[in-house]
């Protein structure tokens, strides 16, 4: 368990260590050469190593022949016991781009998927010592919570339809789910997710042609019954106007012809080209 310490300041020991450092040249000048050197080296072999320079959001981890001894979390500059080993271990937030990844969807459509992740260390003990390699371990457990994520979802509601929750439609509560589960396998790291979000995803090459086009004709289809339902409408519409002020008295047969035309117009493609009748209204 991570356990804070705070090293005494370090510069009334810089000063005795440039004093002696200073002497061991005099007594060298002096040629007093074995006290001179004996004290050049107590000052830059022993002494020196103890120094420490902490910088903002960084920290060290302090051991002693393989024994915790606390972390330094408070930037400054310390004296340490120079035989401590002193583990640099940043608290900084670092943005971790997960490389695009192929997976299967809930459906077993391949995928391209890919994320990005913030975190920050949080427990410098669990970093330095209960993973080999904390960032390293970051961005497997990262690319395998992604790959969990796309078998939890499908990749839209068109082979789904039931699916309340797609990795296409609902970012909010997909990137919700890949936090939770990023969080809890990096818990044994000491490490702290501030975000987790999908950056990129698309269908794999292999069926994206394939797909563009069912998408395209599911859109084709709504499309078109929507226009067929407002033609429907408008030539409800024009059968009734026209009887209501009777402006022309259609039998049956006329009035199917007219639907039949009206519904022509209204739903077709293209633009139409219209006909003039300069003869009688039955020629």
């Amino acid at each position: 368990m991570e356990k804070i310490v705070k090293p005494t300041s370090g510069w009334a020991m810089l000063t005795l260590c440039l004093l002696l450092f200073l002497g061991g040249v005099a007594l060298l000048m002096a040629k007093l050469i074995a006290p001179g050197i004996l004290i050049i080296l107590v000052a830059s072999l022993i002494i020196a190593p103890g120094f420490i320079a902490i910088e903002p959001n960084s920290t060290r981890v302090l051991t002693l022949f393989g024994s915790y001894i606390g972390s330094a979390v408070d930037n400054g500059f310390y004296y340490t016991n120079p035989f401590y080993t002193k583990k640099k271990i940043s608290i900084r937030a670092v943005t971790l781009d997960v490389p695009t990844i192929k997976v299967n969807d809930k459906q077993g459509n391949p995928i391209m998927i890919g994320a990005v992740v913030m975190y920050r260390v949080q427990d410098t003990f669990k970093a330095a010592f209960a993973v080999e390699n904390y960032p390293e371990f970051v961005k497997i457990q990262s690319e395998a919570a992604i790959r969990k994520l796309a078998g939890m979802y499908s990749y839209d509601n068109l082979e789904d339809e039931g699916a309340q929750v797609t990795l296409r439609s609902n970012f909010d509560e997909v990137n919700h789910e890949l936090a939770r589960e990023i969080t809890e396998r990096l818990e044994l790291a000491g490490i702290q997710v501030i975000e987790a979000r999908i950056n990129n995803l698309a269908y794999a090459t292999e069926i994206a042609h394939a797909m563009l086009q069912r998408q395209q004709a599911t859109a084709i289809v709504a499309a078109r019954s929507k226009i067929v339902e407002g033609a429907v409408g408008m030539v409800e519409m024009a059968l009734e106007q026209l009887s209501k002020k009777k402006i022309i008295e259609l039998d049956e047969e006329k009035k199917a012809a007219m639907v039949s035309n009206l519904l022509v117009v209204l739903c077709g493609d293209r633009n139409v080209s219209p006909v003039v009748n300069t003869g009688t209204l039955h020629q």
